[in-house]
């Protein structure tokens, strides 16, 4: 560079003439404001389950010592004379100043004299003005004593007798035997402080807190004080740069043992719209999976509107969780004995309450845990065999069909009746248009799609419905134990809006049934215990991933549950299919006749006989010919001008025969007229 080019102009980032920082006004609008009210004082059903939870509690307590009282009176007057001998000694104690003895002993000991007359000139003083009050106490309460005694009723004199006996029973009883027992054992988890957070992320291992920590450092920092949210702690804060959320969340188990709380206790979580870093730990009291669930709000009564959410389950507050189950399709995925099927069980349960539903249910684990719907279902099944795998295949067709036939009276609705193009509640109310929800449910769906024949058509038609049925009102709930994509293909997967995920153990299960980089976000069901049946990660409603826990139904409930919608639905006139003991109609094989027999005649074999076409179409569609006869055979072809006629052949054992057949030539003349008919004149 020649001197008298000029440098290049460097510009520092931080200098002080840079832009201003945001005033206050500015940063006083982009501010988090915290909610004037905690979420537990805006609800009602939580300040409902508080107040029964102190009514409870009260009339246990009351009830308790009610029924041991005559046991209390007893005991406490049987100790009243102890503690009439502890009062008169005390009192006698006190009037002699016995509690200054030990010091003028001391200083006898010690010969200090000077020491020694002042305790005893102290010890005079007090005497003289202690025995007077004594006196004077004595008098004035046998005094009125006996006024009492003279002018006091019976009845009072008796209950203060007994209340004098009670007293001095209270005060006679021993320290190591109260006579009274507390009715609760309350049991009193550990509050949740900052010292309790510190130390158990700085048993982590994790080096960037550990060096933190070392330093002098929190290795945390808080950005909100621990408070009581639910029945737990709810704390909050950034980690140190460089430790993400999912660095906690992998060594949970660790966690829980620097909280001293039991696993199903601590529950770290990333926050939605954060950076990675912020955490937030929510230490309950009781585990999760062990801790009493509130009843389900429709266990015993009570209807739904699937396009209106209705709730499943609770999450670690136990808050109600509520899902829609229309305009949705859904994946279920866990490992087995996690509770994948009983969560399917209460969605199509939670589906039953709409008498409106039309439900198409299938266990094809085939054990009958999905019975209690056989009684309100349209199609049922319970089972894999191959009469199981034609049933669902024709009504699936069927559904694919329906779904088409939607589509056309959804576009062809006013749009001021339909202004968004997909069906509501209000047009499901219209009988006339057919367009009802429909919800289906397969448990164990792997089954469909690995089928080695019918597979890629159960994916086809999956597919379909997953992609077009939630905007017409159908639903597809799908469940399985695999969630690999061979067990739910892409195209279902990727268009499923729901999911519900239980303990499975990878990341690649993790993602298939939550989603693409949920592991990485740090939403892991593989972080779930083996005790945590029916605890899940549940994406929908709008929502990031929550944990929940779904309402636990057992089957005699779930029948109880289904006989109260069948009730209903027999009662509206929405019984059908299966429910009422009708089964779809057996498909006719589809065939061409006359290209199954030209492919069965080969062109080296110019003819055959009849006997022989036969047996070749009944091993090439069994379905269609098995059983057919020469004769048969005859009265098909001839609405196409074929004729049998007398042919010379050779049988299996070489013998020569005349015997009726076929011409090939004939064959392929009938279907070049068939489908190349002349041209009219």
């Amino acid at each position: 560079m020649s001197p008298a080019e000029p440098a290049d102009e460097i510009t520092l980032v931080d200098q002080h003439g840079g832009p201003p920082e945001p005033g206050l006004r500015d940063r006083a609008q982009r501010a988090k404001r915290r909610p004037v009210l905690p979420a537990w004082a805006k609800s009602r059903q939580e300040l409902q389950a508080a107040g029964k939870g102190v009514a409870v509690y009260a009339w246990h307590v009351a009830a308790y010592h009610a029924v041991r009282t005559p046991w209390y009176a007893l005991r406490l007057t049987l100790q009243a004379p102890q503690g009439a001998a502890r009062v008169v000694g005390g009192t006698l104690r006190w009037a002699v100043d016995a509690e200054g003895e030990p010091f003028r002993r001391v200083a006898a000991a010690h010969e200090d004299v000077g020491e020694y007359l002042k305790l005893s000139r102290q010890r005079d003083r007090r005497v003289r003005w202690r025995s007077a009050v004594g006196v004077v106490a004595l008098v004035g309460g046998l005094a009125s004593a006996l006024s009492l005694y003279v002018l006091a009723s019976t009845w009072f004199l008796t209950l203060a007798g007994f209340t004098v006996a009670l007293g001095l029973g209270w005060l006679g009883q021993p320290t190591d035997a109260p006579i009274i027992h507390r009715a609760v054992e309350i049991p009193k988890a550990q509050r949740l402080t900052s010292d309790i957070v510190l130390r158990a992320l700085g048993a982590l291992g994790i080096a960037a807190i550990s060096q933190a920590q070392s330093k002098g450092g929190p290795g945390f920092t808080f950005t909100a004080p621990i408070t009581r949210d639910g029945a737990g702690w709810r704390a909050e804060g950034d980690l140190p740069y460089g430790v993400t959320v999912t660095d906690v969340i992998d060594k949970r188990d660790k966690l829980a043992s620097g909280l001293r709380r039991p696993l199903g206790c601590v529950w770290p979580e990333a926050v939605p719209d954060e950076h990675t870093g912020r955490l937030v730990l929510w230490v309950g009291d009781h585990d999760m999976s062990k801790s009493k669930k509130p009843a389900w709000p429709l266990l015993k009564d009570g209807s739904v509107d699937l396009f209106k959410p209705a709730p499943y389950g609770t999450d670690q507050r136990g808050r109600w969780v509520p899902v829609t189950l229309m305009y949705i399709s859904g994946i279920i995925g866990a490992i087995p004995r996690m509770g994948k099927t009983f969560l399917l069980r209460l969605l199509l349960l939670t589906a039953a309450l709409d008498a409106r539903a039309e439900l198409h249910v299938y266990d094809l684990k085939g054990t009958g845990d999905l019975g209690p719907l056989e009684r309100v279902a349209h199609s049922y099944r319970a089972g894999d065999d191959e009469e199981d795998i034609q049933y669902a295949l024709r009504d699936l067709r069927a559904l694919r069909a329906e779904l088409r036939r939607r589509a056309k009276v959804v576009r062809n609705l006013p749009r001021d009746i339909c202004p968004e193009s997909k069906v509501t509640s209000e047009l499901a109310d219209k009988k006339s248009l057919g367009l009802h929800p429909i919800v289906v449910g397969a448990d164990e769906c792997q089954v469909w799609f690995e089928h080695p024949e019918h597979g890629k058509e159960f994916e086809e038609i999956c597919t379909d419905l997953t992609k077009r049925g939630p905007a017409l009102g159908i639903t597809l709930l799908l469940a399985t134990q695999r969630p690999d994509a061979k067990s739910l293909p892409t195209g279902i997967s990727a268009n499923a809006s729901n999911r519900w995920c239980l303990k499975v153990m990878g990341q690649t299960e993790n993602d298939m049934v939550l989603g693409t980089s949920a592991y990485k976000r740090g939403v892991r069901a593989t972080m779930f215990a083996w005790g945590d049946k029916g605890i899940h990660y549940f994406v929908g409603e709008g929502a990031d991933a929550r944990i929940v826990v779904a309402t636990y139904i057992d089957a005699p409930t779930a029948d109880v549950i289904s006989l109260r919608a069948y009730k209903v639905r027999k009662a509206v006139g929405t019984l059908s299919g299966h429910a009422l003991g009708e089964e779809p109609e057996t498909e006719t094989p589809s065939f061409d006749l006359l290209r199954d027999v030209a492919s069965v005649i080969p062109a080296a074999e110019p003819k055959a006989w009849s006997e022989t076409v036969v047996a070749r179409l009944a091993e090439l569609r069994p379905d269609a010919y098995a059983g057919w006869a020469p004769e048969q055979l005859t009265s098909a072809l001839k609405p196409y001008g074929i004729r049998t006629t007398q042919m010379w052949g050779t049988t299996e054992d070489g013998k020569g025969a005349n015997r009726r057949g076929i011409k090939r030539d004939d064959v392929l003349r009938a279907m070049a007229e068939r489908d190349e008919p002349p041209a009219a004149a």
